[in-house]
C-alpha cells in the first residue's frame, strides 16, 4: 500500500509532466504557425515536386494546376497539434495557444517590417550582386514583406479557424464520448478549414488590391480546401501515434484524468 507522501509525490510528478507536455505542444504549435506564415510567400507546384505531369483542374470556369503556398506543408501539423491540445487541455488550452500564436505572428511581421525599412549596407548589396542577386534589398523585402492584406487575411482566418475548431471538436466529443478520436479530429478540421480557406482568400484577394472575381475566389478556395482535407486524413495515423506517445509519457490514469477534465 502506498503512503500519502508517495501519492502526493506521484501526483506532483504527473502535474510536472502535464505542464512540460503543454509547453512542448504549445511551443511546437506556435513555431509551426510562424514557419507556415513566413514560408507561405513561396508558391510551389505539387506535381513537379512529386515528379509527375501537371494536372489541370477546372471549376466554375476557372482552371489551373495544383499550385499552393509552401505554408500548406506545415499547416497539417498545426491541425494535429490543435487536436492534441483539445484532447488533453480543452477549450482553454486551445484558445490560449491560438491567441499567443496570433500575438507572436503579428509581432514577427512587425519585426520583419522594421528590418525591411533598415537601410542596406552597400557591401551587402554588392556581395550578393556578385552571387547573382542584383537587388538583395528588394528580394529581402519581397520575401519577408508580405502585403498587409495577405497578413490580415492570414491572421483573421487562423484565429477564426482555431475558435471554430475547438467548438466543433467538443460538440462531436459530447455526441461520441471518448470513442472515435479520428472523427472529432477530422470533423473539427473539416469545418474549421472551410472557414480558414475562404476567409484568407476573401480578405487577401477579393477585398485586397487584386479584386478576384467570385468564380476565381470560389474555385481556388475549393481546391485549397480539398488539399487541406486530404492532408488531414493522411495525418490521422500520426495523430494516433502521438497520442500513444503521450499515453506512455503521462501514464494511462493521468491521460484519462486530463481527458475527462478537458471534456468538462
Amino acid at each position: 500500500m502506498s503512503s500519502p507522501e508517495q501519492g502526493r509525490a506521484t501526483g506532483h510528478l504527473a502535474d510536472h509532466r502535464a505542464t512540460r507536455l503543454f509547453l512542448a505542444l504549445a511551443g511546437f504549435f506556435i513555431t509551426d504557425a510562424l514557419l507556415a506564415e513566413f514560408v507561405g510567400v513561396k508558391i510551389f507546384s505539387l506535381e513537379r515536386t512529386l515528379g509527375i505531369a501537371d494536372y489541370q483542374w477546372s471549376l466554375l470556369g476557372v482552371s489551373g494546376s495544383l499550385s499552393f503556398t509552401a505554408g500548406v506543408v506545415y499547416w497539417p501539423l498545426v491541425f494535429v497539434l490543435t487536436d492534441l491540445i483539445n484532447e488533453y487541455y480543452g477549450r482553454r488550452g486551445v484558445r490560449l495557444v491560438s491567441w499567443l500564436a496570433v500575438a507572436f505572428i503579428s509581432w514577427a511581421f512587425l519585426a520583419a517590417y522594421v528590418a525591411i525599412r533598415l537601410a542596406p549596407a552597400p557591401f551587402w548589396v554588392d556581395a550578393n550582386a556578385v552571387l547573382g542577386v542584383p537587388d538583395i534589398q528588394r528580394a529581402y523585402a519581397l520575401i519577408f514583406g508580405q502585403g498587409m492584406w495577405t497578413i490580415a487575411g492570414s491572421v483573421v482566418a487562423f484565429l477564426v479557424g482555431q475558435l471554430v475548431d475547438v467548438t466543433v471538436f467538443h460538440h462531436i466529443r459530447k455526441l461520441t464520448g471518448e470513442r472515435w478520436m479520428w472523427l472529432r479530429a477530422t470533423g473539427s478540421t473539416a469545418v474549421s478549414q472551410l472557414f480558414d480557406s475562404f476567409i484568407v482568400l476573401y480578405i487577401a484577394f477579393v477585398l485586397g488590391p487584386q479584386h478576384w472575381p467570385t468564380a476565381q475566389f470560389l474555385a481556388v478556395g475549393t481546391v485549397n480546401y480539398a488539399y487541406k482535407m486530404l492532408a488531414a486524413v493522411v495525418m490521422i495515423p500520426l495523430l494516433y501515434l502521438v497520442h500513444a506517445g503521450v499515453r506512455r509519457y503521462l501514464g494511462r490514469a493521468e491521460v484519462e484524468r486530463m481527458r475527462d477534465e478537458a471534456a468538462r
